[in-house]
């Protein structure tokens, strides 16, 4: 995964921090937002973890911190939750402005909440998932314990919550008051996953019953059996982004990569836009070629050299093993650690002519072995690793025919 900062404002004009995960090896084929817990921030464990198995299945994802939480601007006690549906939208536009409208919403907790209603909001949305999401806003009401009361009473009253202290008016009450999500799911037409542990202790299934209910179909539902409701477990948490993604393939299209054919062993195929990203189908394996960042690539996959050298690693790996069976020889395994360099030849008359004189192309091959053989054998596995077919094309005198067809 790769994860840039980024920054948008808000209706308010208020500066929102975020972070956008995008896949390793691709351009995103779709964007999601996902919309963190109650007084959580982008950085929670189960928002990072879920944005990583997102961004692995090709999603870019933007994760961004409420206002007045995290690193956003603004005051957390000037919000409720309606500014937090705002907030997506805010988002949404952020994105469909600098990179891609997004078609996914995700939603954690009251989050969930939020993405139901934003859901319905933003044009481009074609799927939301929410994750232990409450049935009414009004559920969180009871994380403010007996200051609930005073909130009501005095206008304001400071609650600690998983150690650290919220400023909480009577605004922010009223407002939850005022929005059912059971209602906000009976208005959504876009398509809903419902995902929600049996034992999630804070938010009841019985939530994820009522907003199930109350959806239009296409809905689904994944329990999240033996999962709690912050989702701190890594792997429970990939599961979940792995489970979305899978789920919203099929309601969110994707533009298909382009394929190519060849009655050649390998053809390569690179279009204008595409910098150095490059197509490649190796036989009947597909993967893409490309240049570090540094030199202007997108390092969606290895480069020219790093293909040729691996190449060399793997036929010199093949040829000790196959030469090792058949002297009946065990080697549990056999690692070739192969690097690419031009380097100064050593009988040169031609060394000062130019910076490239003087140097011939270089492949430093180690060579690691593990397995009960002698320091003989050893020496003769050495010699067999220099007769690997690949290690002799490359000595060998080569010659390339081309012509335009």
């Amino acid at each position: 995964m790769r994860s840039s900062k980024i920054n948008f404002t808000n209706a308010q004009g208020e500066v929102l921090s975020g972070k956008l995960d995008l896949p390793a090896n691709q351009d995103p084929h779709n964007f999601a937002i996902f919309a963190h817990c109650f007084t959580c921030t982008k950085d929670f464990s189960a928002v990072r973890n879920v944005s990583r198995a997102l961004a692995s299945q090709g999603f870019g994802v933007l994760r961004f911190d409420f206002t007045g939480l995290g690193d956003s601007d603004g005051d957390f006690a000037d919000t409720n939750f309606s500014s937090n549906v705002d907030d997506l939208i805010s988002a949404a536009d952020f994105l469909a402005k600098e990179y891609k409208a997004p078609s996914l919403l995700v939603g954690h907790s009251l989050g969930g909440a939020a993405a139901i209603f934003a859901g319905g909001k933003i044009d481009t949305i074609k799927a939301v998932a929410t994750i232990g999401a409450p049935s009414n806003p009004v559920h969180v009401q009871k994380q403010l314990g007996a200051q609930l009361a005073t909130i009501r009473e005095e206008g304001q009253a400071q609650v600690k919550l998983a150690g650290r202290d919220f400023t909480f008016k009577k605004q922010f009450i009223d407002n939850l008051e005022e929005n059912s999500c059971v209602d906000a799911a009976r208005d959504l037409h876009e398509a809903l996953l419902i995902l929600h542990s049996p034992q999630d202790d804070t938010v009841s299934i019985k939530n994820a019953e009522e907003i199930y209910l109350a959806a239009h179909h296409p809905k689904s539902f994944v329990t999240l059996d033996g999962s709690e409701h912050l989702l701190i477990d890594k792997e429970n948490a990939s599961y979940v982004g792995k489970i979305i993604a899978g789920w919203a393939a099929r309601y969110i299209p994707t533009e298909d990569e382009a394929s190519i054919s060849t009655t050649h062993q390998v053809v390569a195929s690179l279009d204008a836009e595409d910098g150095f990203s490059t197509l490649l189908k190796l036989g009947s394996h597909h993967l893409k070629a490309d240049e570090p960042a540094r030199v202007g690539g997108n390092d969606y996959g290895p480069t020219p050299y790093e293909l040729l050298a691996g190449s060399l690693s793997a036929c010199t790996a093949m040829t000790i093993q196959m030469y090792a069976k058949r002297k009946n020889w065990h080697i549990e395994n056999v690692e070739v650690h192969t690097s690419y360099s031009k380097t100064h030849a050593q009988d040169c008359a031609v060394c000062e002519e130019s910076d490239t004189a003087g140097k011939i192309d270089t492949f430093h091959r180690e060579i690691k072995i593990t397995s009960n053989l002698d320091e003989k054998q050893l020496k003769r596995i050495l010699q067999i690793a220099d007769k690997c077919p690949v290690h002799k094309t490359l000595h060998s005198e080569t010659q390339v025919l081309t012509k335009l067809i």
